[in-house]
């Protein structure tokens, strides 16, 4: 059994995953890794390539997630999405940064098929960075 937080980020990817594919994305990719980081979604739609942060939280403690994604975080996504770009030799027309924001019900412990059955919610920033 995986620990708490390992639980919440795998339910926050789903539920964030389930937005991207209602809106007529697919996924290129999931916790995509190299030496430097992960990469948590990289999905498409047409010619954009969107790689996106997912921060889950359960409650409000610590704040929203989008809080968490600081200047030396995005640093480390952009070094990590240029890895992705040259170790798959993918050369999309535009590419764009994305942070999910998620709430995850409090004692959800299997990941969620979709966002909009009242339990979490998923705060997309699009273009974030």
């Amino acid at each position: 059994m995986d620990d708490p937080r390992t639980e919440t980020g795998r339910a926050g990817e789903e539920a964030a995953l389930a937005v991207y594919l209602s809106r007529g994305y697919r996924t290129v990719a999931r916790n995509w890794r190299c030496r430097i980081g992960e990469l948590d979604l990289v999905v498409a739609r047409g010619d954009t390539l969107v790689f996106c942060e997912v921060k889950a939280r359960r409650g409000a403690t610590f704040g929203g997630g989008f809080d968490a994604v600081t200047h030396r975080k995005r640093a480390k996504l952009r070094a990590v999405a240029q890895a992705f770009l040259i170790a798959t030799g993918t050369m999309p027309d535009s590419i764009r940064f994305d942070v999910a924001s998620v709430r995850v019900a409090e004692g959800r412990r299997r990941p969620l098929r979709h966002t909009l059955d009242g339990v979490s919610t998923v705060e997309l920033f699009e273009d974030a960075f």
